[in-house]
């Protein structure tokens, strides 16, 4: 491994078990023949993966981590007087 690209992977991803993660399924990803965001005389797949997020071609998405729901009132149809209709 090339620890200049770890530093700036790194870089990139500071937490390093999200990191290894990325990394590691990237590799993994190349290994079975997908194909190099990018040309590099590098023959490690983790090698590659890692220049890969450090160049910002590589990012992650933790999956349930979007914005809380928003809550929105129901449409409860009202009376011309501004009660609420019961609609049962």
């Amino acid at each position: 491994m090339n620890n200049d690209y770890l530093n700036r992977a790194k870089k990139a991803i500071p937490d390093a078990q999200i990191l290894s993660i990325v990394a590691a399924k990237r590799a993994r990803q190349l290994a079975l023949g997908g194909r190099p965001m990018l040309k590099s005389n590098d023959e490690n797949y983790l090698d590659i993966a890692l220049l890969e997020i450090a160049e910002g071609l590589l990012t992650y998405e933790i999956p349930g981590e979007a914005e809380p729901p928003v809550l929105v009132e129901p449409n409860i149809p009202e009376a011309a007087d501004g009660n609420a209709v019961d609609t049962l």
